[in-house]
């Protein structure tokens, strides 16, 4: 099974092409790494207590306010108020920021590392020829080298980015929108470091255009995919466990090496500035 990780930046359209690419004719199961990190601190899980711990007493506006409509103090379900997102948001992106967002992601993310590896396996035994693994940040969390194949979803003009996320979220000011996308990797970057990986182990989809223009682009890019992980070969892996070990040592290994190629060329070209 090849495990199709699919990245960009925020409000590049990463999420439209997740759900192009879990509908006809693709029709692949998805693990969305966002919409698990929203259930592993729904009020009442560990990941919720935590983050109530750590950033509560400094952040008054942590949860949701309390109203009749939402269940008062205790929430409908008994276990707490939801978090306030936009307010966690302020709260961990920004100048300044980075030990806030290291502690937030400290607490995140095992917890969405564990129920991703339980998905992956459940489409593993279905017989699915690849499952995609949404991941925002999958080169910064150390997905990369499990992908056998990266997607990249990008667009070249910088603009385009800032006004799809104020559009998207009309609560964000100007300067939130700046700090949202500054607290990324450049998402052109991202789209360089991919290719790096080969032509069939590593694609971007171009979303600067509609709908339509990136529909075509999926179907461009799903093609070089297709040919290079075709479905008898993740028949082959399904019946023969240890080729699908071998198989997918490998594939590490290779990935391993291109990041770790790709990291000292960057640190070599600081040191040379």
């Amino acid at each position: 099974m090849l495990l199709l990780g699919l990245t960009g930046s925020i409000a590049t359209g990463k999420s439209t092409v997740s759900q192009i690419l879990s509908s006809p004719p693709y029709d692949l199961p998805v693990v969305d790494a966002d919409k698990i990190a929203r259930q592993v601190v729904e009020p009442g899980t560990a990941g919720y207590n935590q983050i109530v711990s750590q950033f509560g007493p400094s952040t008054p506006d942590l949860l949701i306010e309390a109203t009749p409509e939402n269940g008062g103090e205790y929430g409908h379900n008994g276990k707490g108020r939801p978090l306030n997102r936009p307010a966690l948001g302020r709260r961990v992106f920004g100048e300044g920021k980075d030990s806030d967002r290291k502690a937030l992601n400290k607490i995140v993310h095992p917890a969405v590392r564990k129920e991703m590896y339980k998905q992956m396996l459940f489409a593993y035994l279905k017989g699915s020829w690849a499952v995609v693994l949404d991941v925002p940040l999958l080169f910064e969390s150390g997905w990369e080298p499990m992908c056998g194949t990266i997607m990249v979803v990008a667009v070249k003009d910088p603009k385009v980015q800032m006004q799809r996320l104020r559009a998207r979220d009309e609560h964000l000011t100007e300067e939130d929108a700046k700090n949202r996308v500054a607290a990324q990797w450049d998402v052109r970057d991202k789209a360089e470091r991919c290719l790096r990986r080969g032509e069939k182990a590593g694609v971007v989809v171009w979303n600067d255009g509609g709908k339509e223009d990136l529909k075509k682009e999926i179907d461009r890019v799903m093609a070089v995919v297709s040919r290079g992980s075709p479905r008898w070969w993740a028949w082959s892996l399904l019946l023969c466990p240890p080729l699908a070990a071998t198989s997918g040592a490998w594939s590490y290994v290779r990935s391993w090496w291109i990041k770790r190629q790709w990291e000292r060329e960057r640190q070599m070209e600081k040191a040379k500035l």
